[in-house]
């Protein structure tokens, strides 16, 4: 189970390597996402807070990136935090999550990316349940919900 202490190592020094990687060019990405997912994903932008449309669900399944389709939550990491985005307490594996130290806004917080495609996904936090104490915060567009009827 990844700490806060382990997501700040990885944030200074280096993240682990993912299993594979996925690189495109900026109009192959373009093409496939929507304007909104490019955006997020591409730009690091970020949705409205309580617009996202898997902020409330709750299916059975797994989150994968909705840019290369690597798997990177599962639905029984996921909680209502509240905030008005998807939040998690760990990814799938360790290795499914790259970090990276963003002082944008005049904050200090913990980008999380897709470490297969570096597609944006949200920030981190130490404000979450136990026992990991973690809050992945993600744009419900940076995702899709494999449900385990899809998977079979």
């Amino acid at each position: 189970m990844l700490t806060w202490k382990d997501i700040i190592n990885f944030a200074v020094n280096g993240n682990p390597e993912p299993d594979t990687r996925v690189e495109k060019t900026e109009e192959a990405w373009k093409e496939q996402l929507t304007p909104e997912q490019y955006r997020i994903t591409r730009h690091k932008g970020t949705e409205a807070p309580h617009t996202g449309a898997l902020c409330l669900s709750y299916e059975e399944g797994k989150y994968n990136c909705v840019c290369c389709d690597t798997p990177l939550f599962d639905s029984t990491i996921k909680f209502s935090s509240g905030t008005g985005w998807p939040s998690f307490t760990q990814p799938i594996k360790s290795n499914a999550v790259k970090y990276e130290k963003d002082v944008s806004f005049g904050m200090v917080r913990v980008e999380i990316m897709c470490n297969t495609c570096d597609a944006h996904l949200g920030h981190v936090f130490p404000d979450g349940p136990e026992p990991s104490g973690l809050r992945y915060c993600v744009n419900s567009e940076s995702l899709t919900l494999q449900t385990v009827e899809e998977s079979n």
